[in-house]
């Protein structure tokens, strides 16, 4: 049975499955240094580093262990950021939350919007229990940006994750379903 791609809809985006096709417009994005420092990854070189990541959106989704959605605005299809869950477990009820935005849209409130409405499509249609935000300590922006939908910080993972060849400690933030009507 084909899984169909949900497509979520709030007052200025439209997020969507993202295709080969998108790949020119997210290398714009996943090429900046800003825009990765705070990922676990190099910024991309290639399109074809780019269409690996479109491949492993595709395999995630397709094992059920997680989502990622494009983020467009309602007037345009170019991609300018992703947002959705990895690491996703259904026996537990949760999985994290990952997300990025092409600096040209920075400030704008266009990562709450997205994040806000994954949270709650996670909520509603995962029947997730919990979801939790792993974040680098000096990522500020991203750590005001969960906590103003409700995240709450739990707590530093000393040496969490090795990238870039370096051991980094992240920040556990998690949301819980009954805090939903904080957001």
């Amino acid at each position: 049975m084909v899984k169909r791609f949900p497509i979520i809809e709030t007052g200025r985006l439209i997020l969507r499955e993202v295709t080969s096709t998108d790949s020119t417009n997210m290398l714009t994005y996943l090429s900046d240094e800003m825009v990765m420092k705070h990922m676990g990854l190099v910024p991309f070189q290639t399109e074809d580093d780019v269409l690996d990541e479109i491949s492993w959106y595709q395999s995630i989704f397709e094992e059920g262990t997680g989502i990622r959605w494009g983020i467009t605005l309602k007037e345009s299809s170019e991609v300018i950021g992703s947002c959705g869950f990895l690491n996703r477990l259904s026996k537990h009820h949760r999985a994290d939350v990952g997300y990025e935005l092409s600096k040209e849209y920075w400030g704008r409130g266009i990562a709450s919007e997205a994040l806000e409405a994954v949270v709650m499509y996670g909520f509603q249609h995962f029947q997730l229990e919990r979801i939790q935000a792993l974040i680098e300590p000096n990522n500020l922006p991203s750590q005001k940006l969960v906590e103003k939908i409700g995240f709450e910080r739990e707590g530093l993972l000393r040496h969490y994750e090795f990238t870039c060849g370096k051991f980094d400690d992240l920040i556990m933030y998690s949301i819980l379903k009954e805090n939903l009507d904080l957001i």
